[in-house]
């Protein structure tokens, strides 16, 4: 008893020095909750909700932890609290006794960290910044912080060392333990890293360095690092072999060296007593010595390997593993595997198997691995059928089936079987067919993800009865019918859905409205149909993100709508071609929304002044019918970083941001804007990437202020009125700007000639202006150039043949300039214009032969493009958030002007029409096979037209004519079934006109000024040949030949009348009975 009296005692005196602590304890400062509360201002929305003014913030302030006996915050956890700013405040460093400093997985859009104030945090210890979304370059504020043993800015790939540099950064980091910077940009920190980390840091245990694009040898200096627990060096590009030496450090635990090709690692012994649990060389050059290696390996439990080397003897090593319980494999498209030795680790919980071609041996055996909880396969390819043992793995909580190529299979019914199964995971899989209604045996099933695996039909009525499910993710297949209503809405876990993709029709049905814990909406890209209230969505108080974009819906709001719309907590909202006819009022109360998409409806009117006000960082009100701003020309965009008013009629002053702006993104493209301030883009969009103010009235000079803007890629001023010269600072710029457009408007001079080495420029667009001058050669610095178009300007040059050792340029237009002379053969050994796809280099005054080894350079035009469909495009190179621009340009096809706004890069064509060319047309044009247009009218050719061209099956139009072309139109050209557009006409050439095919379908305008050509085409009867012009003229037309005529003209009606497609299937009916006629007439009389 006397032992807990003593106990008794012993707590009753804590319990009382307790209580005095607690009656001691200082309340929080005032300047503490002061910069609290103005850090929890420079959140978007309404969250933080127990920092309250007036309240203690040492106590139930949400994340706040203080010094109790000095009142001062000493950590400040706000990790995962999905909190939204466009800056970090500075507030934030008026708390310098913070020890713990937590931000992790909240969203800074974009953000640089602030140059100065960490500096002031001198006692932090643990620092983590980690999925923050943070860009530019780590302030030198954290190197002076000398007490940090945790860093963690993993995550943020737009952060990268420069000033301090990562040797002068870790310098001071002696203390540190911890360092996570996976996917920080450690390219410039050079080769010497491990050096530097082994010198600053040798009592470092964690080095997390994933995705850091770094390279080149590891140094042997690695192995200094001898206190390591965690080394995760994966998807990165090491190269030579890993220092062996860390395999006897007894500390490491994990060793991750995932996915660098390059890099040798060769497996020693493992010292007794070693602690390794985690081992993945997936993707390296793995070895081993044997059986050293793995003997003594009693801890580990979770391995990775590549499968392709592994001799007969590793399985059994493998085997022998007591801990093993995690098992990856790749076999990088290994036929056959020999895998059946895994079925031998029953004591396996997790397995992966990546890139194995199961299509003659289906791997069975994984139904003995009873024990399995995970099971992931990836990139693997079955043409028989799943193996269905994997429905007896009924203790699987995990399933995913990541592109895999499932030819023609359905989704395996046995699904239904693993009734614990919490998450199941499909993506970019060919399956066919509905999901299999036993999904619904799934009642654990919390996650179900089948993403652009072309599954159809209609979604089971089962899946939205499921009472776990929370994530349901039907995205991009091929679904069809309509919604059904969701039982017992107001208790349903569902927090996630997202069907967009699809083909769904019918109605939204309203117990969607009424899933009181659903988070995510995503709908659009269906055929929905039916009218929707703003009001009902707005019940939806957990709301975070809803896109019912481009269905058939009409939203609509009414006057009530408003009082639904506070205190909601949603961020991003897409309501594009939502046949919205107003903007909708009830937005200006929601404070939280981050992305507001608009477009494409016929919201008419001023755009009101609220929006500005709002904390938008993407706003897009394009193609609507917008006419003005409510305040104009100065207004708010204190944080937007992308805006689009393109293709509006907004009319006056270009708007003004009314200080120094975020925006790297806008489009005010397609209005009616008249004036643009002369300082706007230097002082308002420093950050700008890509500026478009194309197709306005704006006139003047081009602003020299552009010429400030050093993060420029994109700059589209063409269709205005601006005049003047190109400022030569642009051209400075090229090293930066990937696309200049400035086409279409009054500029005058010569262009700058001032591009330097490094010039980074992909299209240059200069087209209908008052260019004067040369063409400068300085242009052959830009080696990434692929588009220049500086037709319809006032250029006097000869052909710029140099510009052929550029290696990527796909479109070179020239048209309508006064160039002149003759295009030579271009020097050997050098494969000149060998990407060219376009080339137009009509009505200039070129003159001589063409040369058909200058043809032979053109390869792009001699193959046959794998990527139809592929569109010239070209993107930032900004990761955080990327813009898409695509090429245009203007092209004479089929005697028509064409405006080509994608242009797709299997689309190939030549225009040297209305110049002085002469000889003969070269036949190795004939070897341009993948040419669509050909245009040589209005030139000085003379000879015959080269049969070899019947060699262009893609030919969609040609035109020869107004030449001196003789002889007679090959009959070979009947084989170009694609040609839908010819003009022959106004040549000098003769005899019948090919009848085959198409040739009936052309008009005679296409023949036209040919005195010696004939056939049905031109209303002209062709005679026989014969012995001379007499006999030809008086000969009686024999049978077959009147049956030729008469069919010919029965053919040409029943094309005209009917059109090609019917008028060309009777007339092979026509054809066969003119056959038989023949043999009668030859027969029988």
């Amino acid at each position: 008893m006397a032992p807990t009296k003593e106990r008794l005692h012993s707590l009753m005196h804590l319990f009382i020095a307790c209580l005095l602590k607690l009656s001691t304890t200082a309340p929080c400062l005032p300047d503490q909750a002061s910069s609290l509360l103005q850090l929890k201002a420079s959140f978007i929305g309404d969250n933080l909700p127990s920092w309250q003014a007036g309240t203690d913030c040492c106590h139930h302030w949400e994340g706040v932890t203080c010094d109790m006996a000095l009142g001062r915050v000493i950590s400040l956890d706000l990790g995962e609290l999905h909190l939204a700013s466009s800056r970090l405040d500075l507030a934030l460093f008026n708390l310098t006794s913070l020890r713990n400093l937590s931000l992790a997985f909240n969203d800074f859009s974009g953000a640089s960290l602030p140059a100065s104030g960490f500096e002031r945090l001198t006692d932090i210890i643990h620092l983590n910044l980690s999925c923050t979304y943070f860009l530019g370059q780590i302030p030198v504020g954290i190197a002076c912080l000398k007490n940090l043993v945790t860093i963690d800015l993993s995550g943020n790939y737009d952060l990268y060392f420069e000033r301090p540099s990562f040797k002068t950064f870790m310098a001071n980091m002696s203390n540190l333990r911890e360092l996570y910077l996976d996917r920080v940009d450690l390219s410039g920190s050079g080769s010497t890293w491990s050096t530097v980390l082994a010198d600053s840091i040798p009592q470092l245990q964690v080095l997390s360095l994933s995705g850091c694009n770094k390279s080149g040898p590891i140094h042997p200096s690695f192995s200094r690092l001898r206190s390591l627990t965690t080394i995760n060096l994966g998807y990165n590009k090491f190269e030579g072999h890993f220092p062996t030496k860390i395999f006897q450090l007894k500390s490491l635990r994990t060793l991750d060296l995932f996915d660098n090709h390059m890099l040798s690692v060769r497996l020693t012994h493992f010292p007794a007593g070693n602690n390794l649990e985690t081992l993945n060389l997936i993707g390296t050059n793995f070895s081993y010595d044997m059986p050293s290696s793995f003997a003594k390996l009693e801890h580990l439990k979770k391995l990775g390997l590549n499968t392709m080397d592994i001799d007969d003897k590793l399985p059994a090593l493998i085997s022998k593993l007591p801990s093993l319980d995690d098992l990856r494999l790749m076999g990088s498209d290994l036929e056959n595997p020999g895998l059946s030795w895994v079925s031998n680790l029953t004591q396996l919980t997790y397995l992966m198997l990546d890139s194995y071609d199961f299509s003659k041996s289906v791997p069975t055996w994984i139904g003995k691995l009873t024990r399995l909880e995970s099971l992931t396969i990836v990139d693997c390819s079955f043409s028989m059928p799943i193996p269905y043992q994997i429905g007896n793995l009924t203790k699987l909580v995990e399933l995913e089936f990541l592109s895999c190529d499932f030819p023609e299979q359905r989704m395996p019914s046995w699904i239904g079987n693993l009734t614990k199964l919490v998450s199941f995971n499909i993506y970019d899989c060919n399956f066919s067919g509905p999901i299999p209604s036993t999904i619904g045996n799934l009642i654990q099933l919390e996650e179900l993800v089948v993403w652009s695996s072309h599954i159809s039909g209609k979604i089971p009525k089962s899946l939205f009865t499921l009472p776990a499910l929370q994530r349901l993710l039907l995205i991009d297949n091929q679904l069809i019918g309509s919604l059904e209503d969701i039982p017992a809405p107001l208790s349903s876990p569902l927090r996630k859905i997202d069907l967009s993709g699809n083909q769904l029709t019918g109605p939204i049905p309203k117990s969607f409205f009424q899933l009181t814990n659903l988070r995510v909406l995503g709908l659009e890209s269906n055929k929905l149909t039916g009218t929707i209230e703003l009001g009902s969505i707005w019940r939806l108080r957990n709301l975070t993100y809803l896109s019912l974009s481009d269905n058939m819906i009409s939203l609509i709001e009414k006057e009530d709508d408003t009082i639904f719309s506070h205190s909601l907590k949603i961020q991003y909202i897409y309501l594009a071609s939502c046949n919205l006819t107003k903007f909708p009022a009830s937005l200006e109360y929601i404070d939280t929304i981050k992305i507001l998409d608009l477009s494409n409806n016929q919201i008419e009117g001023a755009i009101p002044s609220w929006v500005w006000e709002n904390r938008l960082v993407s706003l897009d009100l394009s193609h609507n019918r917008f006419t003005t701003l409510e305040k104009s020309p100065i207004v708010e965009m204190t944080h937007l970083m992308a805006l689009d008013l393109s293709f509006n009629g907004l009319q006056g002053s270009i708007p003004i941001p009314s200080t120094p702006s975020k925006l790297i993104f806008l489009d005010y493209s397609n209005n009616e804007f008249s004036s643009i301030e002369p300082n706007f883009v230097g002082r308002y969009l420093r950050n700008a990437i890509s500026i478009n103010l194309s197709k306005n009235k704006l006139s003047g000079h081009i602003p020299l202020s552009v010429c400030s803007l050093n993060n420029l890629e994109f700059l589209d001023l063409s269709y205005n009125n601006f005049c003047g010269p190109i400022p030569s600072c642009l051209m400075e710029k090229a090293d930066l700007m990937s696309i200049l457009k400035l086409r279409e408007n009054k500029l005058h001079g010569m262009l700058p000639k001032n591009i330097r080495e490094g010039c980074k420029l992909q299209t240059i667009d200069l087209n209908g202006n008052r260019i004067e001058g040369v063409v400068p050669r300085s242009l052959a610095n830009c080696q990434d150039l692929e588009v220049l178009d500086v037709g319809n300007n006032q250029i006097v040059d000869s052909f710029p043949s140099w510009m052929g050792t550029l290696p990527n340029l796909r479109i070179l237009v020239l048209r309508s300039n006064q160039l002149y002379g003759t295009i030579r053969d271009l020097h050997s050994g050098y494969q000149h214009f060998r990407s060219l796809q376009i080339l137009d280099l009509a009505s200039n005054h070129f003159s001589g032969d063409l040369h058909s080894k200058w043809l032979d350079n053109f390869i792009s035009m001699m193959n046959i493009s794998s990527d139809v469909g592929k569109i010239l495009e070209h993107s930032t190179n900004a990761t955080r958030a990327s813009v898409y621009y695509q090429d245009s340009v203007t092209i004479t096809f089929k005697d028509a002007t064409l405006s080509v706004t994608k242009i797709q890069t299997s689309f190939k064509l030549i225009d040297l029409s209305n110049n002085s060319f002469e000889g003969s047309i070269p036949g190795s044009i004939g070897r341009l096979v993948s040419l669509h247009g050909l245009n040589m009218s209005h030139n000085n050719f003379r000879g015959q037209i080269p049969s070899q061209l019947h060699n262009l099956t893609r030919l969609e139009s040609m035109d020869l004519s107004c030449n001196n072309l003789s002889g007679e139109i090959p009959q070979e050209f009947t084989s170009l079934t694609s040609l839908s557009w010819l003009n022959l006409s106004h040549n000098n050439l003769i005899g019948r006109i090919p009848q085959g095919n198409q040739f009936l379908s052309f008009p005679s305008s296409s023949f036209e000024g040919n005195a010696g050509l004939c056939g049905i085409q031109l209303y002209k009867q062709c005679d026989n040949p014969g012995p001379d012009s007499t006999t030809r003229s008086t000969s009686v037309p024999e049978p077959n030949t009147l049956w030729q005529d008469r069919l010919d003209a029965i053919t040409f009606f029943l094309f005209a009348g009917l059109g090609f497609g019917v008028g060309f299937a009777l007339a092979i009916i026509f054809r066969s009975f003119y056959h038989i006629e023949v043999w009668l007439c030859n027969h029988m009389y």
